[in-house]
């Protein structure tokens, strides 16, 4: 089993520790970093997740890899990146409350400025509780969002990823 987890902890651990770093990079750019660090982790999980597989495959695994072995490598890559994400952010927010504040009163605004969109198309309601939602947001939504964004989509590359190096020994 510890075969299947070098390659996976080295591009799970690179990977979660680039998407904090590029989470504090946003913070000092951006008042809001959540929408950009999750565009920049649809490009992270996917790179991650190939190289940790490929690197299995190549130089562990003489070659050859079964779609169960990708998908392994795969789960243990992205969730290992997600977790991170999550741990990592949610360790920044919660020793910066300025940056915090930022970010939630980004999101209360974008929220404001869509008021007559949101009421038409779903109601009042809808909009109070989305509202009432953000202003009882905390630190670990932010981080769990964020990871969770990582990690949904990384289990949709881990699958496509394995199935095109899928190579079994005749």
């Amino acid at each position: 089993m510890t075969k299947y987890l070098k390659s996976a902890y080295q591009f799970g651990i690179l990977g979660g520790i680039l998407s904090v770093v590029s989470f504090c990079v946003l913070s000092f750019l951006y008042p809001d970093p959540t929408n950009l660090n999750l565009l920049f982790g649809y490009f992270l999980v996917p790179v991650a997740v190939f190289l940790a597989i490929k690197f299995f495959k190549d130089g562990t695994n003489g070659g050859y890899l079964s779609f169960a072995e990708g998908m392994t490598v795969g789960f243990v890559t992205y969730a290992l990146l997600g977790l991170l994400s999550i741990l990592g952010i949610w360790l920044v927010l919660s020793v910066s409350p300025d940056l915090f504040g930022q970010i939630k009163a980004q999101k209360l605004e974008v929220l404001a400025e869509s008021s007559e969109t949101i009421i038409s198309q779903l109601g009042e309601a809808s909009y109070s509780s989305t509202q009432n939602s953000m202003e009882k947001m905390s630190p670990w939504d932010v981080a769990l969002n964020d990871g969770l964004w990582k990690i949904v989509p990384g289990m949709f590359f881990s699958i496509i990823i394995s199935i095109i190096f899928r190579k079994n020994p005749n």
